[in-house]
């Protein structure tokens, strides 16, 4: 751990049982997060469920008020519900509360919770809010981990703010995976169901995603993919806060099940070569493409702790445009933030 603070103290997962939770567990485990105890919460399974934690068997633990006695990190994974539901008494425990989940990101909350991106944290100047992203000011007792796409946005636009950014178009394609174990369950059904030439059964989508691409998803599907892509630019925008230029932000739904692709388009007020901006990105740990490299995939980022891009390519028309690849794994990218989030609060002298 970056630290090298050798206290430990107990840490609470809730939603340990959903994809994120488990991702996170794994992230800790693999940082060696410096935790006495991890107490696995989940209220979609049964109390007693066996499972792991740091390499050791351990059970799913009741959701309740006693849940985070003695919790110095509250870590809240599963669904948003649950995280609305449960913020609350894991702050009057004493625990700070790290948000992977959104809720916490809706306006209700933002005077108490606040974003923070802490790979960015060197790239942007300080938000006009002196308590504003990545401060740990004794006001602030709940962070909001940015999801993925808003962490590829926000690196992003700090990697090309400082060359003169006319505009900057971001294009995502989120995984399943972002509608948790169903939504993965889904395109496995369908793509079964399909080969055989049988109807198809769409309870999370409400449409086929199975060999397809969707800009939008069926009426009953909830969230839609229009509220997602607004939560996302909503979330980007409240984190530049003006310290950037924001991008303009599409979703597409890909039928992959873990790792997010993006493809941009950044112009410029005059031309700025690829390895000036391959630069500005490896400055903020973006891992780009040898020149022999294959381009990154969805498949390749796979575990991956990195934003990976492919070379910086100029369009073929503007001179002043540049056409950028990338990929990351949707799971490993949160939840790092969020630990990073972690290690940053428990490093402070006197937190």
């Amino acid at each position: 751990m970056p630290s090298g603070r050798s206290n430990s103290f107990r840490v609470a997962v809730v939603g340990a049982s959903s994809l994120r939770g488990k991702e996170l567990v794994q992230v800790l485990e693999d940082r060696r997060f410096p935790s006495s105890d991890i107490v696995l919460l989940d209220a979609s399974v049964p109390a007693g469920t066996l499972t792991e934690a740091a390499g050791e068997p351990t059970f799913i633990r009741a959701l309740d008020e006693e849940s985070f006695e003695g919790a110095r990190v509250a870590f809240l994974a599963g669904s948003p519900q649950d995280a609305e539901q449960n913020w609350s008494a894991a702050e009057r425990s004493g625990a700070i509360v790290i948000d992977l989940t959104g809720a916490l990101a809706e306006p209700g909350h933002r005077s108490r919770a606040r974003p923070w991106i802490p790979s960015l944290g060197s790239a942007l100047p300080p938000p006009a809010d002196a308590t504003g992203a990545g401060a740990t000011g004794s006001a602030v007792t709940a962070y909001i981990s940015s999801a993925t796409p808003v962490i590829i946005a926000c690196t992003l636009a700090a990697a090309l703010a400082k060359f003169g950014m006319l505009r900057v178009s971001l294009l995502l394609f989120p995984p399943v995976s972002e509608h948790e174990h169903a939504g993965v369950e889904e395109p496995e059904s369908q793509t079964a169901t399909l080969l055989t030439f049988r109807d198809i059964a769409k309870p999370v989508f409400d449409a086929q995603v199975a060999f397809n691409l969707l800009s939008s998803y069926g009426p009953a599907a909830k969230p839609s993919l229009a509220q997602t892509r607004h939560a996302v630019a909503r979330d980007v925008a409240a984190y530049l806060a003006g310290r950037a230029p924001v991008p303009a932000i599409q979703l597409v739904q890909a039928p992959v099940f873990y790792g997010y692709a993006f493809a941009a388009y950044g112009e410029f007020a005059s031309p700025v070569e690829p390895e000036q901006l391959h630069k500005a990105f490896r400055n903020l740990g973006v891992k780009i493409a040898a020149p022999d490299d294959d381009a990154p995939s969805t498949a390749s980022v796979a575990g991956e702790t990195e934003i990976h891009l492919a070379r910086i390519e100029a369009d073929l028309n503007t001179s002043r445009g540049v056409w950028i690849w990338g990929a990351a794994d949707g799971l490993r990218i949160s939840a790092l933030n969020a630990v990073r989030i972690a290690e940053e609060i428990v490093a402070k002298p006197g937190e």
